[in-house]
């Protein structure tokens, strides 16, 4: 590893042979400067991560630079095959202006009518739509009263419709605007006076409503051949909070909890039945569920482009260039690849391993100097034997046509979460937290199935459910 062209670790073994080799120094002077030492190296490695080769966030790089996009050989615009969105006219307008000739500006003659050349402007008429239900009231001779019945939820003299609530849902929960300016989209675009509380109030209506929809998606996770998971940090009131997220191509699921680990999981309880394959980044309480599992090779080729980077160990670059070829190879075969076209690939995989056992070696086990259980290893050592020692799971992916490349699904599904927090800096109260999650999933899972957020908000909000949950 090199910074500021000073090659730091070269420097760190220097000192500790010095170290070792002095004889005078106190145990308690040698053991404060081993721990000042441990310290500079792990400053140190944090100096070249950034989003490619760690975990980061692209947002951490420093003076981030967008990269020039590559050169295509494809024409600009749509191309061949695509379907198009331009905008098409339509049959019966909602009003039509006629224009007439200014016949004072043409020359002298007669004319007659010969049908008219028409063109359409599509806008938009943001307006309130009021229903007022009268019901008719009869009284017998007795003067007893009969009373028409109102429709189902019309409970008040005035109240806000479906409409309201699945679109103040929508901008709250799902564009995550702020409850400040949903009030003043609905104050200046639709002149109605709707607050913060009424908004809370709507978002609390549909979690009420989706409870059913959640113990009917975690039923159709439980039972589907493959799950994404993921977790991320949020916070809740101040405190740190965990979002887990079991997901995969057509059904998402969230929940706040305040642990990350297995006691999450259990009270999550969709990963305790779960059977199928467990893609996920080789965290290890993932391990405990499922029979199968497959790991993230997006995560992998991070770490490889640092052990290349930092360790310049060359094993990690040909690893990643095998992986990347693998994963071309699979989705030109079109999801998967046979034993017969696995085989070559598997015996590369091993066969550089075993290259780069020789380039990162383990740690000398006639060193221990009294030492007990595990010695320790080097991020780019750990690496390697994750590899070595998860071959199946890594792999699998090059097996199974339902097992992708890397869990950027799960990754992808949780990012929402991160710009809500980014937008509204925390979750005021765990119920809040819990109202969101379950929206969230609503909404995700709709879009998956081909349901727009708006559509799927109006049919909660009407009482009905969407249908890819109505049974066939």
């Amino acid at each position: 590893m090199t910074v500021n062209n000073i090659d730091v670790e070269a420097s760190i073994d220097r000192v500790k042979t010095l170290i070792a080799e002095e004889k005078d120094l106190s145990p308690a002077l040698k053991s404060s400067m081993e721990v000042l030492l441990l310290l500079v190296t792990i400053l140190a490695n944090r100096f070249g991560l950034n989003s490619k080769n760690s975990s980061k966030p692209p947002s951490a790089d420093p003076n981030r630079k967008k990269e020039p996009k590559s050169k295509s050989t494809r024409k600009p615009g749509g191309q061949k095959g695509r379907t198009g969105s331009t905008l098409q006219p339509v049959a019966e307008p909602d009003e039509i202006k006629c224009l007439q000739v200014d016949r004072s500006a043409l020359p002298a003659g007669k004319y007659r009518d010969a049908g008219f050349e028409a063109r359409q402007v599509v806008d938009l008429d943001i307006s309130t739509l009021i229903t007022e239900y009268r019901a008719q009231i009869l009284l017998d001779q007795q003067g007893k009263r009969y009373v028409a019945s109102f429709p189902a939820g019309v409970t008040r003299p005035v109240q806000y419709g479906a409409g309201v609530k699945a679109h103040s849902v929508y901008l709250s929960e799902f564009q995550l605007i702020p409850y400040n300016r949903v009030e003043d989209h609905f104050l200046e675009q639709m002149q109605l006076p709707v607050s913060a509380g009424s908004i809370f109030n709507f978002n609390q209506d549909a979690y009420n409503r989706l409870e059913l929809f959640d113990q009917w998606v975690r039923k159709q996770l439980i039972s589907s051949r493959l799950i994404h998971a993921d977790e991320t940090g949020i916070n809740i009131g101040g405190k740190r909070y965990w979002l887990h997220g079991a997901s995969n191509p057509e059904f998402t699921h969230f929940s706040p909890h305040a642990k990350r680990g297995t006691d999450a999981m259990n009270d999550v309880g969709i990963l305790p039945q779960f059977t199928g394959i467990l893609c996920h980044d080789h965290w290890k309480p993932y391990f405990k569920y499922a029979t199968r599992h497959a790991l993230c090779n997006a995560h992998h080729l991070r770490e490889l482009e640092r052990v290349w980077e930092q360790d310049k160990q060359k094993w990690a670059q040909d690893m990643a260039a095998l992986l990347k070829e693998i994963n071309q190879a699979v989705l030109d075969a079109g999801g998967h690849l046979d034993g017969i076209a696995a085989a070559p690939y598997r015996g590369r995989y091993r066969t550089l391993l075993e290259e780069a056992n020789r380039e990162c070696p383990g740690p000398d086990e006639n060193k221990r100097n009294g030492r007990r259980g595990r010695l320790p290893r080097s991020k780019a050592r750990n690496l390697l034997e994750r590899l070595r020692d998860f071959e199946t799971d890594t792999l699998r992916f090059m097996d199974n046509e339902v097992v992708p490349f890397s869990n950027n699904l799960a990754e992808n599904d949780i990012r929402m979460t991160k710009v809500q927090q980014k937008i509204s800096g925390c979750f005021r109260s765990l119920d809040g937290a819990k109202i969101f999650c379950r929206i969230r999933s609503y909404l995700s899972t709709c879009r998956k199935q081909g349901v727009s957020a708006s559509e799927g908000l109006r049919l909660l909000f009407e009482g009905k459910s969407p249908q890819f949950m109505r049974p066939e």
